[in-house]
């Protein structure tokens, strides 16, 4: 199957391109950057040296890409931009996922109150499927167009949203802590990204209503059959890649603590990239940079009649490019490890 990436020249893109070339199913057919029109893809990311010699950056149109023989399209566009070529190459018969935010959420009311302009395709929010394969049935028969989650997001959903589908955990006061590395603020030539401002440092920032607060309350919100409001606290910190998530919520009942892991292993059984930590063992984030993996485990806090669950992964892959391509095997038949660690 043929596939492209376009706006392959960012973090994400990179990883997709690293990923796809290694693909046994997906033909990485074509990348596109205007910044690098007409170079090399292994001019621009040696990594990729010896892999795919042919491969050159372009920069077509709509129609082009529209009218080509490419089946399916990875979009690592930023938000706003990436629904202009969704619409279209969905109209054209073409299967899309879709790594921006423009379709994860269900609320054109929402998203104009966290990314702040009107939605450019509302009538798409009830097309597209939200693509975290853990939690939902994708299937291409659905929708031709996929969501993928945001990289935050992933890391909270995959180990809370069984626990309050199963009402073991209450749904008021749910605090959460999320530390990203550098790269999850993307590759931005910023005065606030340069090395002497990041390294040695941390911050929080986006705060109180970081934009992946409401893709986390909506999705929270399905699986608990009930609004959710809770508090999502983001911070940036010195280290390339990677996400650790701490999530502090009550538990009415102590004794049901073990009723967690029960949970989370009848919803997690057979899948490969939830790793699932015994109490009192940490996720740590080097365990999992450089896989699809996302790792958790739970602890009891009996003074407070708290439980603080910790989460890692890789936010450019788990949290992007690697989730993306879970989700394109599991729609396409595939076991969903294929092409990933």
């Amino acid at each position: 199957m043929k596939a492209c990436i376009i706006g392959a020249s960012g973090y994400t893109g990179r990883e997709l391109v690293k990923l796809l070339l290694g693909h046994p199913i997906a033909d990485l057919s074509a990348i596109t950057s205007r910044a690098f029109l007409g170079k090399s893809l292994e001019d621009i990311i040696p990594q990729a040296t010896g892999l795919s010699s042919r491969l050159k950056f372009t920069n077509p149109t709509v129609r082009e890409i529209c009218d080509s023989d490419i089946e399916i399209f990875f979009l690592a566009l930023p938000h706003g931009t990436a629904a202009l070529y969704a619409i279209k190459l969905i109209e054209a018969g073409k299967k899309v996922i879709d790594l921006s935010a423009d379709f994860r959420l269900n609320s054109v009311e929402v998203y104009k109150e966290f990314y702040g302009e009107e939605h450019p395709a509302e009538a798409f929010l009830k097309i597209a499927q939200y693509g975290l394969p853990e939690l939902n049935d994708l299937s291409w028969d659905k929708s031709k167009l996929i969501a993928s989650p945001g990289c935050y997001p992933t890391s909270i959903l995959i180990p809370l949203a069984p626990l309050v589908e199963s009402e073991i955990l209450d749904y008021e006061d749910i605090i959460i802590n999320s530390m990203s590395g550098i790269s999850g603020a993307g590759r931005n030539a910023t005065e606030k990204l340069l090395y002497c401002e990041r390294n040695e440092n941390a911050s929080a920032y986006g705060l109180p209503k970081h934009r992946h607060l409401s893709e986390i309350e909506e999705q929270l919100s399905i699986f608990a059959k009930r609004p959710i409001c809770l508090c999502f606290h983001p911070h940036l910190i010195p280290m390339n890649r990677g996400i650790c998530t701490t999530i502090s919520a009550k538990i009415s009942n102590p004794s049901n603590f073990d009723k967690i892991y029960e949970c989370w292993n009848e919803s997690y059984q057979g899948r490969a990239f939830t790793k699932i930590l015994p109490t009192g063992t940490f996720p740590e984030v080097s365990h999992v940079v450089g896989t699809n993996n996302v790792a958790f485990s739970a602890h009891l806090d009996t003074r407070t009649k708290r439980v603080v669950i910790c989460s890692t992964e890789d936010n450019l892959i788990k949290g992007a490019g690697g989730q993306a391509i879970q989700s394109f095997n599991v729609c396409e038949g595939l076991d969903e490890t294929t092409g990933l660690l």
